[in-house]
């Protein structure tokens, strides 16, 4: 058996298609394509959890991602595990274990329960006024008591097994939601020839049309014209189809974040198959086609398990085959409800009264009801429900007074009206505006290159919906570019016409009244916590919602700001847009942590970037320190060395001889373009348009605020191409600081910025006998001194690969930088070693590099630097153009306190004893307001000694510059 309350003939499930699984340790039978929600009712089981705060029994109330209720622990096995799990969502597999949060030692009897008891105590912002005093019992008493009861569910302890993916992908039109509306706009947009992907978050396409059985679309039900649209859409090329997949987050310049639940339905995925794909969409145009909540109403004691949406119970019905109740009892503001009740009855179930809050209902479905028998009782309200773990009966009262009527049911199904979906819209930065005549907010402003169609754009007809979603879709496609395709004629019918609605609180949760009348299920707030916040003098909607935590639960008051905002207006006495609208934030729905980390995790958490040389250096034996993500070697030490005694010998060899050193790490950006100098001129310090086409310069770079950014050597390699070289740790940074400025202060000049740091392997070889160890190697290029001077730059090959080749220094010695393409970087290195080696040089890491140019007084921005030193602090006013009107940091630089005397210098620091090492870290005792002290002896204090030091200039090693042009 899969449930007594599954109706033989009704659904869409394969009867013959069973899954079996637990709730709470008790085996119960599925069909497949159930969710936990509707499996669960089929088998006569409405009592799903504990309410947050008090604690009460909660019921299964919706049959979507609006779900407040049925947050459920889902697992596989134990480490696959996950709590909160909407159990209107989640699809049975077989094999599944579902558990209930928030009870002890059972479901149906709950220690909690007695917090409703003591409710009086906790009325809304209690947590603002409680806790205060004694002061010490918040560390030891009431913190770790808040942090044990916070939250539903319990986080997984266990390491997750399974495996996450991510995609980026741009498409010409992008639509959300394959209801009617969606499916049409995609329809359209396609037969236009666009490149079109559409997303829904439930397993088939359809949406509204899963329970909506009196909806017929080009003379087919509604359902089956979804399926067989849905499939002629996935066969075309140019279309993308994602069920199973929820956009969370509308962003910047129509980004849109989708995750799709890959496996999470599967009994048996397979290994190969990640569980959540993340889709990074970015798209021409965006059609949101999201649909509408339903509301509940908010009356007294309307959180009993039984008591849920009308649309759920359709949903149940119509397409899971499976009946909320055999008594079923509705209580409705509009007319939507109406056909539930219709299609209960028509399923064999009683319908004991439709109560009608409005006076007057909708003339069709009142007709259709009389027609069926049922009992319409309109102008009255349910004042109660009774019942402790299910509601068992609801009491009626005609409004404004009297008698009330006691009416048995086992089910509720209620209905306040339909809020449009305008979450994404809210997120794209539009602007909401407020439709008087309807009572809810619709699309107003837009910000971004987006359409809404159907109910989220407050478009209630079905050939309403349909005209306009077509013609969005032909609108969004012809402006992304697409002009092929033919137009998309259908016609569509709903089978009855829906009228009324209400938001705020319904007869008997009034003003006058401190009944518990919920708005905000999954935090417990009623109707009076609302108006006790207005009491307490919470005017603002953003100070109600933080003061009550109405709709700051899981479910972002999908079901509860209408509410909230209509009660909060009503005790303020204004108008419900004077009061305004809470922000609709990131993500929709929850996303799992796996779903945004993807794979950066575990090793690709923090990934080690590797120089194309590192092979060779590991072999080798170089010890190596992290620089950034990068891996570079730190010193080679021979058997027996210390690091001290590898870098001494290091030093020495280069200095006398040569050394190779991988410096492949440094920022590469290739700056191209007619207005290339022009632009240089403008991010640095000096000037760059009368660099002549191979040579090469140093350049500083400056933030807004004047101070040091970044460093580099750069080469001209023709009028419109420069080679820029950065800071190992700055290539992201530089790169984007120049394309923020060349896209927001810049654009009228004609430049293009490409990253090529991984592009180019490049191998320093330093000391005097550099230029003897590459010249047999290096083709089509002069390494004369006179041709090839100083600060030179040249395009030729080395060992037959293409090489750019400059003459430059890090460390004060003649020395070449080699750069080839990545590929061909350890080839060209062992070549180059192979000559190295038999002349006495060594390989060499950045320990001895630090050494030789802080001998040489070079600078590395990030070490020397600690970005409040300005060029002149840093002893580079040299390298700041007197000359230029204008460059990036240009102004910061002039303030008074950059300017002024006094200000701390980098300066170079020798030990009185050459023998000592000064340890990293040291305080240095001086007078703080002497002018920089060349020539004075200061002291360092150690917890052992005290070392004596004398203030020197920075350049400690061939002051004149001999070696480095020899």
């Amino acid at each position: 058996m899969t449930g007594v309350n599954r109706i033989s003939g009704a659904g869409r499930l394969t009867p013959a298609r069973t899954a079996r699984f637990t709730f709470d340790g008790r085996t119960l039978t599925a069909l497949e394509g159930d969710t936990i929600a509707s499996a669960l009712i089929a088998n006569d089981i409405h009592l799903v959890g504990r309410s947050f705060k008090y604690h009460r029994p909660r019921g299964i109330l919706s049959a979507g991602a609006e779900e407040p209720n049925a947050l459920l622990d889902v697992s596989r096995d134990a480490a696959r595990r996950q709590p909160n799990v909407r159990a209107t969502v989640q699809e049975v597999f077989d094999g599944m274990r579902v558990s209930s949060q928030n009870r002890w030692p059972s479901l149906a009897f709950d220690v909690g329960g007695f917090n409703d008891l003591l409710s009086p105590f906790f009325a809304a912002g209690f947590y603002y006024k409680t806790f205060m005093w004694p002061k010490a019992a918040w560390h030891k008493l009431y913190e770790p008591f808040i942090r044990r009861a916070a939250g539903l569910g319990v986080a997984p302890t266990e390491t997750d097994p399974d495996h996450y993916a991510s995609r980026y992908v741009h498409c010409d039109v992008l639509v959300v939601g394959a209801g009617a509306a969606g499916l049409a706009a995609a329809l359209a947009a396609a037969n236009a020839g666009a490149k079109v992907i559409l997303c829904d978050e439930q397993p088939a396409v359809g949406g509204a049309l899963h329970y909506d059985s009196g909806s017929e679309i080009d003379g087919r039900a509604g359902y089956d014209w979804a399926l067989a649209t849905g499939k002629a859409l996935a066969a075309m090329d140019n279309v993308t189809l994602l069920t199973r997949t929820t956009a969370f987050g509308y962003y910047n310049h129509n980004f849109v974040g989708l995750v799709e639940r890959v496996t999470d339905h599967l009994p048996a995925p397979d290994k190969a198959l990640p569980r959540e794909r993340l889709w990074q969409v970015r798209a021409k145009k965006v059609i949101l086609a999201n649909g509408s909540i339903e509301r509940h109403m908010v009356f007294p004691n309307n959180d009993r398990p039984g008591i849920m949406l009308a649309s759920a119970g359709r949903t149940y019905l119509n397409h899971f085959g499976v009946a909320v109740g055999k008594k079923v009892g509705i209580y409705a503001a509009h007319d939507s409800a109406y056909e539930a009740a219709f299609d209960l009855r028509k399923a064999g179930i009683d319908i004991p009264a439709i109560v009608d809050c409005r006076e007057k209902p909708g003339d069709m479905v009142l007709a259709e009801a009389r027609s069926l028998g049922i009992e319409v009782l309109s102008g009255q309200s349910v004042v109660n429900t009774s019942g402790k773990l299910r509601i068992s009966s609801i009491s009626v009262a005609r409004n404004g007074g009297g008698a009330a009527r006691k009416i048995a049911v086992d089910a509720l199904l209620v209905s306040a009206g339909w809020t449009p979906s305008v979450h994404l819209f809210s997120q794209s930065r539009g602007k909401v505006t407020f439709d008087a005549a309807t009572e809810r907010f619709l699309p107003g402003t837009y910000a971004q290159e987006c359409l809404s169609v159907g109910a989220c754009n407050g478009t209630d007809d079905l050939q309403a919906t349909i005209d306009e979603a077509l013609a969005a879709g032909e609108l969004a496609a012809r402006a992304a570019g697409a002009e092929g395709g033919v137009q998309v004629a259908l016609s569509g019918r709903n089978a009855f016409e829906w009228t009324g609605g209400m938001i705020g609180a319904a007869e008997g949760a009034g003003q006058d009244t401190t009944v518990k009348a919920f708005i905000d299920f999954q935090h417990d707030v009623c109707a009076k916590d609302i108006r006790l916040a207005v009491r307490e003098g919470m005017h603002s909607i953003e100070h109600i919602k933080r003061f009550t935590t109405n709709g700051m639960a899981s479910d972002q008051g999908k079901l509860s700001n209408m509410h909230g905002l209509a009660i909060a207006a009503e005790a303020l006495g204004k108008e419900i847009p004077q009061v305004g609208l809470t922000t609709f934030r990131q993500p929709y729905t929850p996303v799992t942590f796996g779903t945004i980390v993807s794979h950066s995790r575990g090793n690709l958490f923090d990934p080690a970037r590797k120089t194309p040389i590192h092979a060779w250096e590991e072999a080798h034996g170089a010890e190596f320190e992290d620089v950034g993500n990068w891996k570079r070697a730190w010193f080679y030490p021979k058997a027996g060395e210390n690091m001290h005694e590898a870098v001494a010998r290091e030093c020495k060899t280069v200095r006398d001889v040569a050394g190779v050193f991988d410096a492949s790490t440094l920022g590469k950006i290739e700056v191209v373009g007619p207005d290339a100098a022009a632009f240089l001129n403008l991010m640095y310090t000096n000037a760059w348009d009368n660099l002549k086409p191979g040579r090469c310069r140093y350049g500083i770079m400056l933030r807004d605020d004047g101070f040091v950014y970044d460093d580099g050597v750069v080469g001209r390699l023709a009028d419109d191409r420069f080679h820029v070289t950065t800071t190992t740790g700055g290539a992201p940074r530089v790169l984007h600081h120049m394309e923020d400025y060349l896209q927001t202060e810049f654009p009228h000049l004609k430049v293009w910025l490409t990253s090529t740091t991984e592009q180019w392997a490049v191998i320093a070889v330093q000391g005097p006998r550099a230029r003897e160890i590459i010249a047999p190697l290096v083709e089509g290029i002069d390494l004369s001194k006179e041709a090839f001077p100083h600060m030179s730059v040249a395009e030729g090959s080395i060992c037959g690969v293409p090489t750019r080749l400059f003459r430059m220094s890090f460390t004060g010695e003649l020395g070449f930088e080699v750069n080839v393409p990545a590929d061909f970087g350890q080839a060209v290195w062992e070549a180059i070693w192979a000559r190295a080696e038999p002349m006495g040089a060594c390989a060499y890491g950045t320990e001895t590099m630090h050494v030789l140019r802080a001998e040489k007084g070079y600078i590395i921005v990030g070490q020397d630097t600690d970005g409040t030193l300005t060029p002149e602090d840093a002893g580079l006013s040299w390298a700041v153009s007197k000359k230029k009107p204008d460059f990036v940091g240009i102004r910061g630089m002039k303030r008074p306190d950059l300017v002024k005397e006094g200000r701390k210098q980098l300066v170079g620091l020798l030990a009185k004893d050459p023998q000592v090492v000064l340890e990293e870290g040291a305080q240095i005792v001086a007078d703080p307001n002497q002018p920089k002290p060349n020539g004075q002896t200061l002291y360092v204090p150690m917890a052992d000694r005290t070392i004596a030091v004398e203030v020197s200039d920075m350049v400690f090693f061939d002051k004149e510059g001999g070696r480095l042009h020899g």
